[in-house]
This record gives C-alpha cells, sequence and structure tokens, in this order.
C-alpha cells in the first residue's frame, strides 16, 4: 500500500487509516468484536501493508488499546506502526475523569501507554473541544507531553472550525507544538466540513483524516448490528435527500460491476479534502472491498451526479447534534477532486 505525508510533516502513514473502534470487548457494545475476533482482521490489514491504526481510551473503556496494540506488535515492530489514540470522553464516573484538563490529559496518556505497552503515542487526538477547560491549560498540557517525548504529534477531531482555529492560535502565540491532524466525519452524506474546517487545513498544511467513510453503513447498502445500536445511525442519516444518494451509489456500483463501499471510498479518495479515509472494519470482506477501491476512479459525469444530489444540513460537533430533517434548500459548491483545478 501506498504511503504518504501526513500534511506537512514529514511523517509518513499508509493511504488508509484503521479505525478500531469495533475491537476490543463486546461488553462494551455488543457490535464490537472480541480480541480473538480481532486478530485475524489485525494480521490481514498488516498484510494489506496498512501501517496507521486509530484507537482511543474510551473505545472499549481502554480494551480497545490493550486488544489492538498486543495484537500489532506481536506481528510488526513498533517502529514501523503509526499509532494514534484519543482522550476526552468519561472513563468513569469520576469528575476529573473526563475532558481536556491538565490532569485528566495526563493521566490519561500515561494509563494509554501502560496499556499499549510502548512508550509513545505517534498521534495524541483530543476527541472534541471542552468548553469548560481554558484552551490554555489543554494546550499547555498537550505541549508538556509533546517535550516529555510521550507523544510526537497532536491532532484533534469533532469540533467547529473556529474552535480548532482558536487552539491552533493559543499554541502559535505561546510557543506550543500545534494540531498537525483534523479527524472529522466527511462522506457522500455528509460534506459539511467543506464549509470553513476543510478550507483552514488545506490553507495551512494540516492533514484531513476523514472517520465514517461509509456513513455508518448507509453507503453499503446493508447496515449490520451496529445500526441497532448506534442512535446516529438514525438520527444523522436517512432523509430523502440521503436515500436519493444511496440509491445514486448503487446504480454506479451495479454499472461497474463493484460494491457500493467500492464507489464510497473511491468517492472519498478522490477528494482534495481528504489526506486519508479512516476505514472500520468487521469482516476480512470489508478489507477486501477497501483494497479494491485504491483501484477505482469515478468518472466526471459520476461525480457531477453525487454532487448535484447532495443538499447540505447543520453541521455536526459534540456540542451540537443536529436532526436530519433539518436541511437547506441548495446544495454547496464541491471541492474539486484531486487531479482537477476548479474555475
Amino acid at each position: 500500500m501506498r504511503q504518504i505525508r501526513l500534511g506537512n510533516t514529514g511523517l509518513k502513514v499508509s493511504e488508509y487509516c484503521l479505525g478500531t473502534m469495533s475491537f476490543g470487548s463486546s461488553a462494551w457494545k455488543s457490535w464490537v468484536l472480541d480480541e480473538a475476533q480481532s486478530r485475524p482482521l489485525l494480521r490481514q490489514a498488516v498484510e494489506a501493508g496498512i501501517t496507521f491504526y486509530d484507537m482511543a481510551n474510551w473505545y472499549s473503556l481502554g480494551v480497545n488499546e490493550e486488544a489492538v496494540t498486543r495484537a500489532l506488535l506481536e506481528l510488526v515492530p513498533r517502529d514501523q506502526l503509526v499509532l494514534a489514540t484519543k482522550v476526552y470522553y468519561p472513563m468513569s464516573d469520576a469528575p476529573n475523569d473526563k475532558g481536556l484538563s491538565r490532569k485528566h490529559i495526563l493521566r490519561s496518556v500515561d494509563a494509554s501507554l501502560r496499556r499499549m505497552k510502548t512508550d509513545y503515542i505517534d498521534l495524541l487526538v483530543i476527541h472534541a473541544f471542552d468548553p469548560d477547560v481554558p484552551i490554555e491549560e489543554t494546550m499547555g498540557a498537550l505541549h508538556d507531553l509533546v517535550r516529555a517525548g510521550k507523544v510526537l504529534y497532536l491532532g484533534a477531531s469533532t469540533m467547529f472550525a473556529w474552535q480548532f482555529a482558536t487552539m491552533n492560535h493559543v499554541a502559535e502565540m505561546n510557543g506550543w507544538t500545534p494540531f498537525v491532524n483534523m479527524q472529522c466525519q466527511y462522506n457522500l452524506l455528509y460534506r459539511e466540513e467543506e464549509r470553513e474546517m476543510i478550507p483552514y487545513c488545506r490553507a495551512n498544511g494540516i492533514a484531513v483524516t476523514g472517520f465514517s467513510p461509509l456513513a455508518r453503513g448507509w453507503l453499503t447498502g446493508a447496515k449490520g448490528q451496529r445500526a441497532t445500536e448506534d442512535r446516529y445511525v438514525a438520527e444523522f442519516y436517512g432523509d430523502e435527500t440521503d436515500l436519493a444518494l444511496v440509491e445514486a451509489v448503487r446504480d454506479i456500483a451495479a454499472r461497474r460491476g463493484v460494491s457500493m463501499t467500492e464507489v464510497a471510498l473511491a468517492w472519498v479518495r478522490q477528494m482534495q479534502a481528504i489526506t486519508c479515509p479512516i476505514i472500520g472494519i468487521s469482516k476480512a470482506s470489508h478489507l477486501d472491498q477497501a483494497l479494491s477501491a485504491l483501484d477505482l476512479a469515478l468518472d466526471p459525469e459520476e461525480r457531477q451526479l453525487l454532487d448535484r444530489l447532495y443538499c447540505p444540513r447543520e453541521p455536526i460537533s459534540d456540542q451540537v447534534i443536529p436532526r436530519w430533517q433539518r436541511r437547506q434548500d441548495t446544495a454547496l459548491p464541491p471541492l474539486n477532486p484531486k487531479g482537477t483545478t476548479g474555475s
């Protein structure tokens, strides 16, 4: 698998990042695979050339980090892996065991390092913006982790562009380590990061890694067990616009003789917006389809059809969960696909 630069950094990552929320403990969520079930899929990912793995301390309340790194480190030397994990969501009911306070960040990273059995994290991502903590406290704590060698690079996820820009501005003003990565939701059914976040990142050389490229299963044509438990599957998606886009993807896939997954991933990969899609798998066939998408290119007419069908929705952040019904009447002009120039 091709290795690419993560934004303006010197770090090289695989052109897919494997999201591992579905690996850990089924006691946490019923659709999560236990370690024994996860191992063959992680081996398959390693053999396919994936070097970039995304975890979070909150996934399976720590078991995710244990299971994923234990399996990976038996297959690949540590220096050949790019391991990302996240911090923010509650790890217990204790008042200081959540958020982006200095106390929670430092304790969480030490706990993640113990679970991962490694002495550094390649990419530490804050899972969301914390309105209850001064930005200076958060960015100072993150910088100290980099200075200590416990973290190499910083990333963020799921916030408004002004929040992300403000946090980076605070880091710059204090000579602290800035964010080099934004992890945001991006797929054919949700393109709102094209408004502000993606242009900001592109202007500043910040890598954008897009999660949910298949819209939590909507773009595969067959939603799995997770759909029955994940309230966001119905809350984010499912209106007439989404259903029309799903049918368009289905038609393109049928004409091409490929899966809907391949079409949806090919669309994401052709957009300048995304440095690296974050894919999730729970079956070997899921990764097989993702790998096949690497060789699929949509033609201009197919992309134009998909662009025309899209209608904007309210942006999603950790603080604002919009109802999918609230749409606007006109679509945003799409970003140019990779390899093309706009007028």
